[in-house]
């Protein structure tokens, strides 16, 4: 059988779908991976996928492309499966993706949907209330013949070390970016908190992506080692996969942490529900307002002055957070 697993959006909606893959790749021959260009490099970190397709849909993304009738007929012809799941966010529909997917000829399709959706779908499930994404994509998959074939946590493969980047000795990573605005804590609290964790004792390193560097030099500064820029994803993974802790917000490294078993210190902001979005299947910390005004609103950018769900948050809440992760995850004895 010949499988194939959607998932349009970022890297960290890619990195949820991974139990969902596994469970595909467990009973499929070959499983290929349709996601955006944002999406591909956490595709290729993911145990189970043969082939990634890199597709950008008029129908996701920040910034969507115009429909173009070329575009997809030349995507129709790339694809060559049986059986697809079309996995969603909670607000999406799997529609316009389940019309493509019918003029590629894919003959078993499911997705959840609350939407009618004719003939585009085989299977058209509805995803339990308040489901992690992880679950409730694990969820789809079983409903669909794909029962889960291990534990059903985040996974991604075995990354390179990097301790040519992060030297000897124990460490805490600080990624104080976000993919939108309203997710991220104010530039000036994650420096105060690179102090706040240096005095306490810890070496921290500072991640961000190559559009990030000044950010992160201004959050390591005298106290920490800014590695911004100089991290692909794998790489990204080996950095966090040695950490003691990560402390980041609602955005990739959270769920690429989770994948590689380390443990969260989470600044989630309330913008979308910490039920669906939290660190999955690892120790973590929730820090932020959940009932702030913005709460479930979706904004990309804080709609309320101030920023009160994260600002409110101190230094001195994440080194405390950072604390009693260490403390229930370090092995006795251990120093």
């Amino acid at each position: 059988m010949k499988a194939l697993v959607t998932r349009l959006d970022s890297f960290g909606d890619v990195l949820l779908a991974g139990p969902a893959v596994r469970a595909v790749a467990a009973r499929a021959d070959h499983v290929t991976m349709v996601c955006g260009s944002r999406g591909a490099p956490a595709a290729r970190l993911l145990p189970g996928i043969d082939e990634v397709l890199v597709w950008e849909a008029p129908w996701g993304g920040f910034e969507p492309p115009d429909v173009n009738r070329p575009d997809i007929d030349a995507l129709v012809e790339r694809i060559d499966a049986d059986t697809a799941l079309i996995l969603t966010s909670f607000h999406q529909s799997p529609l316009p993706t389940a019309l493509v997917l019918r003029l590629a000829g894919v003959r078993y399709i499911a997705a959840d949907s609350e939407d009618y959706p004719g003939s585009l779908l085989d299977l058209r499930h509805h995803r339990a209330p308040h489901a992690h994404e992880a679950e409730a994509a694990l969820d789809l998959a079983e409903a669909a013949g794909f029962p889960a074939p291990d534990d059903g946590r985040l996974r991604v493969r075995t990354p390179p070390r990097a301790d040519a980047l992060t030297g000897p000795g124990p460490y805490v990573v600080l990624h104080p970016g976000a993919s939108v605005p309203a997710r991220a804590w104010s530039p000036g609290r994650a420096a105060e908190a690179v102090r706040e964790l240096a005095a306490a004792g810890h070496r921290v390193l500072v991640t961000g992506g190559p559009d990030e560097r000044g950010l992160t030099a201004h959050v390591a500064g005298a106290h920490g080692t800014d590695l911004g820029g100089r991290t692909d994803a794998p790489t990204l993974a080996g950095v966090l996969a040695g950490a003691a802790a990560v402390v980041t917000g609602n955005t990739a490294p959270a769920h690429l942490a989770a994948a590689v078993g380390t443990p969260v210190v989470s600044l989630f902001a309330p913008v979308v529900p910490a039920e669906r979005w939290r660190p999955y299947g690892v120790p973590h910390v929730l820090l932020g307002d959940q009932d702030a005004p913005c709460a479930d609103s979706r904004a990309r950018d804080c709609p309320v002055p101030g920023h009160p769900c994260l600002d409110t948050v101190t230094a001195t809440d994440v080194a405390a957070a950072v604390e009693k992760l260490i403390a229930v995850t370090q092995p006795m004895g251990e120093t």
